[in-house]
């Protein structure tokens, strides 16, 4: 089997359980989205200047919008990702809680023209798996791969978090070089450290970005 084919195979799987996560959590009170607010919080002190950017969750991503919120009440520049081309990194876009928004790439809603772009410091990743290891499985069009790319030789101290139901924890996923991967993953329950940044010096030990 090839390795875009384990990939595709991973991603059938891994879509089954996020959309069984994602259906369980439509009745969670309070909301997800509150407790994976809680645990990032507790786990994840971004500086007081850090520019975050979310996503708008589709198709059971599991919602950052509480988080983001939160972030931007206590002061930080919040984004959302724009798609500027099909072999292009995202751009982001300022955004705030409530604003209009308008429909962009695969319908889905992004912070208008109007608003600033921003690079952010501190991005939020979504991902249809996890390992251990810091691994994410994406849906294939490769965007967050450019992106976190470009954004990684700009800015050394960018820190990817990814975003996720714990259950779509995975065993080892299939990977290729130009996959690229989480400094952290948050969950409704816990923040986990890939085994790559418990290495003694590693830039993921701190915690703050």
């Amino acid at each position: 089997m090839t390795l875009e084919e384990r990939k595709a195979s991973a991603r059938i799987e891994a879509r089954a359980r996020r959309d069984g996560a994602h259906e369980a959590a439509l009745h969670d009170s309070p909301p997800i989205g509150e407790a994976l607010r809680d645990v990032f919080l507790a786990t994840v002190t971004p500086r007081p200047d850090a520019i975050v950017s979310g996503y708008w969750p589709v198709r059971g991503e599991m919602d950052p919008l509480v988080l983001l919120a939160h972030l931007h009440s206590i002061g930080h520049r919040c984004g959302l990702p724009v798609m500027v081309g099909r072999e292009r990194p995202l751009v982001f876009r300022q955004w705030h809680p409530g604003m209009e928004m308008e429909l962009g790439g695969f319908g889905i809603p992004v912070p208008p023209e109007t608003m600033d772009e921003i690079t952010p410091d501190l991005l939020l990743v979504p991902f249809l798996a996890f390992d251990d290891e810091g691994c994410r499985l994406g849906y294939g069009g490769g965007y967050y791969d450019r992106t976190l790319a470009k954004l990684r030789a700009d800015n050394t101290d960018l820190m990817a978090v990814g975003v996720a139901y714990g259950a779509q924890k995975a065993d080892k996923l299939p990977r290729e070089a130009t996959d690229q991967p989480l400094d952290l993953v948050v969950t409704e329950k816990e923040m986990i450290r890939p085994h790559r940044m418990q290495e003694p010096g590693a830039r993921g030990k701190r915690k703050t970005t």
